[in-house]
Parts: C-alpha cells; sequence; structure tokens
C-alpha cells in the first residue's frame, strides 16, 4: 500500500540545531524517558503488523493502520531518536534499541490482542491514552523548545490516534454486542501490561547501557528509573487521563461525573505503580 497523505508534521520541520542543551543536557531523568520512548515508538511496525493481521477482512481500518497510524508512530520514534542522539551523543542509541529490540520482539505477537476484535480496540485506547497523557506530561516538564515542540507534535498524533480507534471501537460494540464489563476488564488489563512490559523492557535497555556495571542489580534500577517515573507520576494529567480511559464505558453522564474525581486521584498510580 502506498501512503500518499502527508504527515501533520515532518522530522525536516524540527531544527535540532536550536536545541538549547543547558536546559536539558543534564537531566538524566528526562533522558531515561525520552529514550525509553523512543525505543518503544521505533518498534511500532510490529504492532501495526500484528494488528493489520488481525484486521483482516476490513479494509478501511487496515489501510489507517498502515498507510497512517505505522508511518506516525515511526516516525515518533525517529525524531525522540534523533533528539536523543543530538543531546546525548555519546549514548549509542542504536546499540540500546538493538538489545531492547531482541526482547521486546519476542514478547510483541498476536497472542497478546483480545481475541474480541472491539475490545482489542477499547484496549487501543488505553494505549493510545497513556502516550497521550505521557507526552503532555513530558511538554509542560520541559522547558527545551524544541523538545517542547516535539512532544506537543507527538501528544497531538496521540489524541488524534485515540479518536480514530475509539470511532472503529463503536462500530465494532454494535456488531459484537459486548457490554460494559468487558470492556472494563479490558481496561485494566491493558493498563497492567503497559506497566509490566513496554515501558519497562525499554527503560532496563536504556539503564543497562548507562549503567553496565549495574546490568543485574535490581535495587539500583529501581532507584533510578523511579526517580524518572516520579517526575513523570507528578505531571500526569490525570483528569484528562481518566476522561480518555472511561471514554470507552460509555457511562450514563451522571454516574461519569461523579467517578471521574476520584479516579484521577489514582490515575498516576494505575500508569506508574
Amino acid at each position: 500500500m502506498s501512503y500518499n497523505t502527508p504527515l501533520p508534521w515532518t522530522l525536516e520541520s524540527l531544527d535540532f540545531d536550536r536545541i538549547e542543551l543547558e536546559r536539558i543536557r543534564h537531566n538524566e531523568d528526562l533522558f531515561f524517558l525520552l529514550c525509553s520512548s523512543s525505543f518503544v515508538e521505533s518498534g511500532s511496525d510490529l504492532y501495526t503488523h500484528n494488528l493489520v493481521d488481525h484486521f483482516a477482512g476490513d479494509e478501511a481500518l487496515q489501510t489507517w493502520l498502515s498507510q497512517h497510524w505505522e508511518q506516525e508512530e515511526l516516525q515518533h520514534g525517529h525524531a525522540l531518536a534523533a533528539y536523543v542522539r543530538k543531546v546525548w551523543p555519546e549514548f549509542d542509541w542504536e546499540r540500546g534499541f538493538q538489545a531492547f529490540w531482541q526482547e521486546y520482539g519476542a514478547v510483541c505477537t498476536s497472542d497478546q490482542l483480545e481475541t474480541s476484535r472491539g475490545l482489542e480496540l477499547a484496549a487501543r485506547c488505553v494505549v493510545e491514552t497513556g502516550t497521550a497523557s505521557l507526552y503532555r506530561a513530558l511538554n509542560d516538564i520541559t522547558d527545551e523548545p524544541v523538545l517542547k515542540q516535539l512532544t506537543n507534535h507527538i501528544k497531538s498524533d496521540e489524541v488524534r490516534h485515540y479518536k480514530h480507534f475509539y470511532q472503529h471501537f463503536r462500530l465494532y460494540r454494535e456488531r459484537e454486542g459486548f457490554g460494559r464489563y468487558k470492556v472494563f476488564r479490558t481496561i485494566l488489563k491493558r493498563v497492567n501490561e503497559i506497566k509490566s512490559e513496554d515501558s519497562d523492557i525499554a527503560l532496563r535497555h536504556v539503564f543497562n547501557q548507562c549503567y553496565p556495571q549495574h546490568k543485574e542489580n535490581q535495587a539500583e534500577f529501581r532507584r533510578i528509573t523511579g526517580r524518572a517515573q516520579a517526575l513523570l507520576r507528578r505531571n500526569i494529567p490525570a483528569e484528562m487521563t481518566v476522561k480518555m480511559l472511561l471514554k470507552p464505558l460509555d457511562l450514563p453522564p451522571r454516574v461519569q461525573n461523579m467517578v471521574e474525581k476520584p479516579l484521577a486521584r489514582i490515575a498516576e498510580r494505575l500508569f506508574l505503580n
């Protein structure tokens, strides 16, 4: 399939020579968050191929996945990797990514997908919620202008991707007729998978390369990456995150209003404990 629609933004539109190094170079926590994110985003093509196969026969969704979603996710990875290389040139990004890919590629299989197509789309909404919240938080954390521009671009892409998955989720909910309980279980399951797999694997491979002397030291890994995760937790847009997570449940407005604020208080714990 060819990709003819222009991307909303391009790598060439970012001027990496304008990076204000003094604002970011010293920040190891941001380095860990950006580098691990660049690993995950750069592996999007494998996940896309799994999804395209999963939705065999749904030409509209397959076309969007392969011609739009995959291209934009890979661009996120390329842009983040370029940023990391510019700010922290001593870090061998390619070597780190290859080590990550060897482990991640083995666990990122079609077996992870929900057997119900509609519930898999609910799960995709969770993943896009997580990424939109991540890049919104990174955008709030940094005062480096090029990173602020980049994270704003990616956050906007992720919100748009969420909306597209949600539209298809509604179509499949009509066809498959599952109820709120199954959607709720799927949401909780995917939140826990985000915590235990993608980000943890990526952070571990960044850590292993930066601190080879502590490669098997779990306590040191948790101490150093825990700082980065605490920074993220303090800046997670909890209300936005909860609204996006609850949307596939299609709760009555009165119930939605009742649960939003209590859930906002625990949203960052759901994603980052």
